[in-house]
């Protein structure tokens, strides 16, 4: 019984100490948990003060931002208003000044209008005293005499008009006659392009002459790919480390030039490879053409261009005229004609682009039997151009008639780039030789006095004797001559064939 009670009061003891034990633990897992809550209100607190900042901050940087726009706005528009204040100041100005000038002519109109009132009263005083006088005179009646004297007056009147008139036609040529020459004086003294003459050989050098039995090959069949593939002929003789090559196109001449030189580099030379760089030096050609128009254009400041326009201003690289570079005369032609339309008030963009285009019928791919500056006109209206740009190219060896003011501005200028000296090369006993021939062969047929070739051998003008020759003749004359020229001389271009006949009848009065 003892032990039962014992029993009993020990498991109320341990259940009391287990009671007291848990709450003790509850009480420090709650004291944890508020720490913990604590420290993480803490933390948030801290994160929530941190992003309030960084907000403030951005706030407070995006508020900056916009006032410094706004105050950069206000003085921009401060500016702009002190400079419209500017402007209306001067137009203040020029309209004070030119309101005085109008004051001015005025004051002078008025004196020369009384000044005139007070000559026509004194002629009027004149015409009467003298139809008086001649009435008196003459008998006749004062209407008569009044109308015989207006008369006399009308006829001094017109002769004095007259005279005046051919002085200030004289003077008017003068001046204009001087202003064209300094004007042309002008444009060339601003304008100095450097020369390229042209050949029709090149000179590839080699490092050994070992290299050309390798361009060769065995039994001639390298030399003879490489002059199939590039249409030039290719000179291999005792010259020391040279190759000639010769053909009169500079473009195939160009790329034989290129495609030799990276077949030496490279090594292997045979058919196979020759077609191939050829091939490859024929594209990167066509591309650098492309590329040599639309820097030409960008420098000239020519916008708009057609690509295939563009593409044929870059042929005009490897091509020339009497030696001279057709590119560098293109360009050279465009600068003079801008500075004289420029100097004439003119539009100078529409006159550097006929400038440069004027000689584009002479690198067509394809070329028909057509004067290139016709054919340049048909390929530029093909390609868009306006109307004042095909005639100026169309015109500028006067194949057709001049319809704007840019046209006879870039003939000017052609002649002038072509004649400066050192531009073009031509042999001239050659030249000569040319225009003896025309003149020769034109005297040779009954009736014509005389023959002179002009404009460098473009126009062959013929003097025939009214009495041996008449109109039916000289028609049949230029076009027997025109025909003899075509078939049995050379020469560039195109040759205009004149027949003048004049009949003069001639008396004297003795």
């Amino acid at each position: 019984m003892e032990i039962v009670i014992g029993l009993l009061i020990g498991l109320v003891g341990g259940g009391g100490v287990v009671a007291i034990v848990q709450q003790t633990m509850l009480k420090a897992k709650r004291e944890k948990m508020i720490k913990d809550a604590e420290s993480e209100g803490e933390n948030i607190k801290k994160d929530k003060i941190l992003q309030a900042k960084e907000n403030f901050l951005r706030l407070k940087e995006e508020h900056e931002t916009t006032i410094k726009e706004k105050e950069r706005r206000i003085q921009s528009g401060e500016d702009r208003i002190r400079n419209k204040e500017k402007s209306v100041n001067q137009k203040m100005e020029d309209f004070g000044r030119k309101e005085k000038d109008l004051e001015k002519k005025q004051l002078e109109l008025d004196t020369k209008i009384q000044a005139l009132e007070v000559k026509s009263q004194e002629l009027d005083k004149m015409q009467q005293k003298r139809v008086a006088e001649l009435s008196k005179i003459s008998g006749l009646p004062a209407e008569e005499a009044k109308t015989m004297l207006v008369e006399a007056l009308k006829d001094e009147a017109r002769t004095n008009a007259l005279v005046h008139i051919k002085e200030i036609v004289e003077e008017s040529k003068l001046n204009a006659n001087r202003e064209a020459r300094k004007i042309v004086i002008q444009s060339i003294q601003r304008v100095a392009t450097e020369q390229a003459i042209e050949n029709a050989v090149s000179v590839f050098n080699i490092e050994s002459d070992e290299i050309k039995g390798r361009i060769i090959g065995r039994e001639g069949r390298n030399i003879r790919a490489l002059e199939a593939a590039t249409g030039v002929e290719i000179v291999v003789d005792d010259t020391p480390e040279a190759i000639i090559l010769s053909c009169f196109d500079p473009v195939r001449r160009e790329i034989a030039r290129l495609a030799l030189h990276q077949l030496v580099s490279d090594g292997r030379i045979h058919p196979a490879r020759i077609e191939e760089v050829v091939a490859k030096t024929r594209k990167q050609l066509e591309e650098e053409i492309a590329e040599t128009g639309r820097r030409t254009c960008i420098d000239l400041g020519i916008h708009g261009l057609h690509p295939e326009l563009t593409r044929m201003v870059g042929r005009m690289k490897y091509r020339s005229s009497y030696g001279q570079n057709l590119l560098q005369h293109s360009r050279e032609v465009a600068n003079l004609c801008a500075i004289m339309a420029a100097e004439l008030g003119l539009n100078v963009k529409i006159a550097k682009r006929a400038g440069l285009l004027h000689d584009i019928g002479k690198v067509p791919d394809e070329e028909p039997e057509l004067p290139h500056a016709i054919l340049g006109m048909k390929i530029a209206e093909k390609y868009g151009e306006k109307a004042e740009v095909l005639n100026a190219i169309g015109a500028h060896h006067d194949e057709i008639e001049m319809t704007s003011l840019i046209s006879p501005i870039v003939q000017v200028c052609d002649a002038v780039s072509g004649a400066r000296p050192g531009a073009r090369r031509e042999i001239v006993d050659a030249y000569i030789k040319r225009i003896k021939d025309l003149e020769a062969l034109a005297l040779s047929y009954d009736g014509v006095s005389s023959a002179f070739a002009i404009q460098a051998g473009r126009e062959l003008r013929i003097m025939v004797e009214a009495e041996k020759v008449t109109d039916a003749k000289a028609d049949e004359l230029s076009f027997t001559i025109s025909h003899r020229i075509q078939t049995e001389m050379t020469y560039p271009g195109q040759v205009k064939v004149t027949v003048i006949r004049e009949k003069r009848s001639v008396n004297y009065a003795k």
